[in-house]
């Protein structure tokens, strides 16, 4: 599957979840997904509590995460001195 493919697995719309980006035809946001990853749920435990994602569901929040980090100004919470 190319990163497009699993980009279109990603999609915005203002009246789900105030526009938030979301796994299409769900109202889970690739927030809420990176959340429950680094929190310690597992790939396995994700898809057996939401039925109806797949395991390129999570890859596609995973890439759309690292390519809008890659695209935008980002602080870190802690900006080292020395």
């Amino acid at each position: 599957m190319t990163d497009q493919d699993l980009l279109n697995r990603i999609t915005a719309n203002p009246t789900v979840m105030v526009g938030k980006p979301v796994i299409k035809g769900t109202r889970l946001t690739v927030e809420y997904i990176l959340n429950l990853l680094a929190h310690g749920a597992t790939v396995t435990e994700i898809l057996e509590e939401y039925e109806n994602l797949v395991e390129e569901d999570i890859r596609a929040c995973l890439l759309f995460a690292a390519q809008s980090l890659g695209s935008a100004s980002f602080m870190p919470l802690v900006v080292e001195t020395t």
